[in-house]
C-alpha cells in the first residue's frame, strides 16, 4: 500500500475546513494534525476531524507523517509560518493571498527555492472546467483580439463579519478590503486570462463599514500590455449582493463567467460544442456572496491534487509561489493609485 501525503493545517478559522473537507477525499492524502492560537478552536477542529492538535508549530513541524503544511492564518500572517514550515522541508500550500506586500511574497518565493521545497497558492477558481475551458479558448484564439476584460465583484458583508475577529479589515493583518481579500479570486482570473497589466487608475471608498481600517468598495480602469481595456469592481457593501463574474469580450467572440458557469460563449465562427458549453452546469454553490462559508470545497480538492502531481513528477504547481505574486502586485498597485490619485504603471 503507497503512502499516504500527510498534511498540517495551520489556523482554525472557516477556510481551514474548507482545506480538512478537501483531504478527506483524496485517496491518497491524510490529515494528521492542526496548529493554531486559539486552543478551543483547535480543539473543536480536531474533534470534527479526527486529527491530532498539535500545542506548538515546533511540535507540528518535527511530525515526520506531515508533507505539506496548509497555511490558512490571516492574510498578512503567511509568512512567518510558511519560512518556518520550509525550514523543516515541508511543502506549503497557503491560501490566498500569498501575503500582503511584495517584500513578504518575495522571502516566501526565495526561501521555498533555496530550500528546494514547492509553494503552491490557493486560487481554486482556476481549476474549474469552465474556467480552464475559457483559458484554452483564448489560447487557441477564438476570441480574436482581445477589445475588454472585466472582473467584478459584488457581495455583502455584514458589520459582525468584520468584528468577527481582530484582524479583519485591518492593514496589518488583512492587508487590504474587498479587493486584497474577497476580489483576489477574480484579479488572480483576469489576469490569467488577459495577460500581463501595464497600468491602473483607481478609486476607494467606504460606503457602509465605516469603522473598518480599508476599503469597502473599489473601482479601477486597467489597460493591459496587449492593448485591452479593462476593469474591476469590488465591493462588500451591497445588499443583497451577486454572484461574482468575469467577461472577456474581444472582435470574434464574447465569454462572461459567473462563479463556475458560461453563461455567455458566442462566437462569430461557431463550433458544434458551442451549445454544449452553454448547457454544461457548474458547482451548486452561493460563492460566499453573503455568506464567507458558503463555498465549495471541490476547487480546493483539485488544487492540492495538481500539487501532489507536481511533488510526483518533480514539476512546478499549476499556481506556484510566483503565480501567486501576480495578484498581489496588481492589488498593491490598485491602491497605489488610489491613494496618490494618480495612474500607476506596473513594471
Amino acid at each position: 500500500m503507497l503512502k499516504q501525503t500527510g498534511f498540517g493545517i495551520i489556523g482554525a478559522g472557516v477556510i481551514s475546513h474548507v482545506h480538512a473537507k478537501a483531504i478527506s477525499e483524496i485517496p491518497n492524502a491524510r490529515l494528521v494534525g492542526i496548529h493554531g492560537t486559539n486552543a478551543e478552536k483547535v480543539a473543536t477542529f480536531s474533534d470534527r476531524h479526527g486529527c491530532k492538535a498539535f500545542a506548538t508549530l515546533d511540535a507540528m513541524l518535527s511530525d515526520p507523517d506531515i508533507d505539506i503544511v496548509c497555511i490558512c492564518t490571516p492574510s498578512g500572517a503567511h509568512m512567518e509560518p510558511a519560512l518556518e514550515a520550509i525550514r523543516a522541508g515541508k511543502h506549503c500550500l497557503i491560501e490566498k493571498p500569498l501575503e500582503i506586500t511584495l517584500e513578504r511574497c518575495d522571502a516566501i518565493i526565495n526561501a521555498a527555492y533555496k530550500a528546494g521545497v514547492l509553494v503552491a497558492v490557493i486560487f481554486p477558481s482556476r481549476f474549474y472546467e469552465a474556467a480552464s475551458r475559457l483559458k484554452k479558448s483564448l489560447e487557441a484564439g477564438r476570441f480574436g483580439d482581445i477589445v475588454l476584460g472585466d472582473a467584478y465583484v459584488k457581495w455583502h458583508r455584514t458589520d459582525a463579519y468584520y468584528r468577527s475577529a481582530a484582524w479583519r479589515g485591518t492593514w496589518q493583518l488583512d492587508g487590504g478590503g474587498a479587493l486584497m481579500n474577497q476580489g483576489i479570486h477574480s484579479v488572480d482570473l483576469l489576469q490569467w486570462y488577459m495577460g500581463p497589466l501595464e497600468s491602473v487608475q483607481a478609486f476607494v471608498a467606504n460606503r457602509k463599514h465605516q469603522a473598518i481600517e480599508v476599503e469597502d468598495t473599489v473601482v479601477a480602469s486597467l489597460r493591459f500590455a496587449s492593448g485591452a481595456l479593462g476593469s474591476i469592481e469590488a465591493s462588500t457593501a451591497l445588499w443583497p449582493g451577486s454572484l461574482k463574474q468575469i467577461e472577456i469580450l474581444g472582435t470574434e467572440g464574447s465569454a462572461v463567467l459567473q462563479e463556475s458557469d458560461l453563461i455567455k460563449w458566442d462566437f462569430r465562427q461557431a463550433l458544434p460544442e458551442d451549445e454544449l458549453v452553454r448547457n454544461a452546469g457548474g458547482v451548486s454553490s452561493h460563492g460566499g456572496v453573503s455568506n464567507p462559508a458558503d463555498i465549495s470545497h471541490m476547487g480546493h480538492l483539485f488544487q492540492i491534487n495538481d500539487l501532489l502531481r507536481a511533488i510526483k513528477e518533480g514539476d512546478r504547481p499549476a499556481i506556484d509561489g510566483p503565480e501567486g505574486r501576480k495578484s498581489v502586485e496588481i492589488v498593491l498597485a490598485v491602491y497605489q493609485s488610489a491613494r496618490e490619485g494618480k495612474m500607476i504603471r506596473l513594471s
